[in-house]
Parts: structure tokens; sequence; C-alpha cells
């Protein structure tokens, strides 16, 4: 068995975390289903220009969150969190900062042509996009350690991301697509809350805020199901609004994993948090499934209508 040095592609893979994006790729197709739904002059062409574009600013704040993390003593050998890159010494904190720097401006570059599209209005959102993913651990504010990464992370990856790839292919702001954002959002919220959960142990150690700190073990897992749960239950109340079709319904046929994840925090105390060392992963895996349900419903939708 080969015990040879990973390459550099593979430590900057391992860097950006790939198993999270889901987070940014499926708010980015639900603001497309949506725009095939309601949209009447859609610029599909912009569409790869979106997607490669998010997907850049995701993986450098990623990357910029595991930089400060290990600066200020988040992320250390002993933890489970981020990357492990800077822990394990695969890359200087010199190389993680400049690669990150140059994921954001990568995808600044690729977004110009929606911006030349779209003018000024789809720049706020990418610059909401760039400064929120930057800041979220980035000095002089780093509002992660400050116990507002929930907020922040819920607005990005839910209303900010799904009607903003709404109006970069239509042109045109929509509320609908607000509304609809709110169940992804809140699963994406759920991903860093299982980070949280598991790291409450270490966060305080660093003497970094977080809900999870803030207000303890039992918060923190009963604010992962209400985030699970607020999901589903934004979905029924979307459908019975008639602001979704009841096709949307479709996505309680992921509820068994998603109860499943729910029960993992049963009887997990602080101090054993390695046995839910992979709920982030596997949230992301739920949100990955709920979204393409979601999709599908939308897609459905309008081949009936």
């Amino acid at each position: 068995m080969s015990n040879a040095a990973p390459s550099k592609t593979q430590i900057y893979l391992q860097a950006v975390r790939t198993f999270s994006f889901p987070a940014s790729l499926i708010p980015c197709l639900l603001g497309a289903m949506l725009a095939l739904l309601y949209g009447t002059q859609i610029a599909w062409w912009l569409m790869p220009f979106t997607a490669v574009s998010l997907l850049l600013l995701h993986a450098g704040s990623n990357v910029i969150s595991d930089y400060d993390d290990y600066r200020v003593g988040v992320d250390t050998a002993d933890t489970l969190g981020g990357s492990r890159v800077l822990p394990g010494g695969l890359l200087s904190p010199k190389e993680m900062l400049r690669f990150g720097l140059t994921l954001f401006a990568v995808a600044v570059v690729i977004g110009l042509p929606i911006i030349y599209e779209r003018g000024l209005v789809i720049l706020w959102f990418g610059m909401l996009g760039l400064l929120g993913g930057f800041f979220y651990t980035g000095r002089p504010v780093g509002y992660k350690y400050l116990a507002l990464g929930d907020f922040g992370i819920f607005m990005i990856y839910g209303p900010a991301i799904v009607a903003g790839t709404f109006f970069a292919l239509t042109g045109v702001f929509s509320w609908t697509a607000v509304y609809i954002s709110i169940p992804l959002g809140l699963l994406v919220t759920g991903i860093l809350q299982a980070n949280n959960l598991r790291d409450i142990i270490h966060d305080r150690e660093a003497n970094i805020k977080t809900l999870a700190t803030v207000f303890g073990e039992g918060f923190a897992k009963g604010e992962y199901i209400f985030l699970i749960v607020g999901a589903y239950l934004t979905v029924a109340i979307l459908v019975f609004a008639n602001i979704l079709s009841w096709w949307s319904l479709i996505v309680f046929l992921s509820l068994p994993v998603a109860l499943k994840h729910m029960n993992m925090i049963k009887g997990v105390k602080i101090e054993d948090t390695g046995k839910i060392a992979m709920l982030d992963a596997l949230t992301a895996q739920l949100t990955l499934m709920f979204g393409v349900l979601l999709s599908i419903s939308i897609v459905i939708t309008k081949l009936v209508s």
C-alpha cells in the first residue's frame, strides 16, 4: 500500500472542502429552476458563469475560514473541524491565504459577464457573497466569532444565492424566489450548526462565540432540530399558501434521512462529539437530496402547467 505524499492538486481539493459544495450549487440550481418556471426572457448562457462564480466564492470562503480558524487557534491538531490542511502542515498559512484570495479574484473575473449583462444590482449580490464569505472569519469583522454566523450563512446560502441566480438569469428581482429559498437556507445553516455542536469545547477554549458556545449543548441540539424540521415545515406552508405546488411535497421523501441525522445527536455529550464528526457532511448530503427533489418538483410544475 502506497504512503506517497498527496499532490498539490489533492491538497487544494482538500482545502476547499468539496463535500460542502451542495450548499452553494443546490441554491443556484433552485434559482435556475424558478427562472424556468416564472421567467419570460431567460439568459441561460449566463448560468455557467453564475454557477462557477458561486462555487469559487464558496471555495474561497472555506479556505479563508480555515486560515482564520487556524490563526486564532480554533483548528488545531486535536480538533475535528476544517479541512485539516493547516494543522496537518500540508500548506503554510501564507499559501492558504494566497489560495483563498486567488479563488475570490477568479470568482470576480468569471462574474464580470453577469455584471455587464445585468448591471449594478447583480454587482451588489456578488459583493454580498464575496464580503459575506471573506468577513465570515476575516479581520476586522469575523462575524462567525460573534455568534452571527448562523444568520449570515442563512442569508447568503438562502435568499442571496437563490434570488441572485434568478436575477442573473431573468433580470428581475423576485420575492417569490426569496420565500422559496428559506428551506435551503435553513438546511445550509444546519450544516454550520452540526459543526458548532461538534466543536463546542474547542470553540470555548479558543474563546470563540457561536450560538452553541453561548447558549450551550441543549440549545445547540435544539437549534439543529429546529433548522431541519423548519425546512420541511416551510415547504408545507409554502404549498398551502399556493407559493409552491403540491408537487413540492416530494421533498418529504428525504425525511427518513433527516430523521436519522436528528437521531444522531440524541445522547451525545459534548465531551464525546466524535460520534457526530461527520454530521456536517451528512447534512450537506441531505441538503443535496432535498434541493434536488425541490427543483424536480418545480420542473414538474412547469411541465404540467
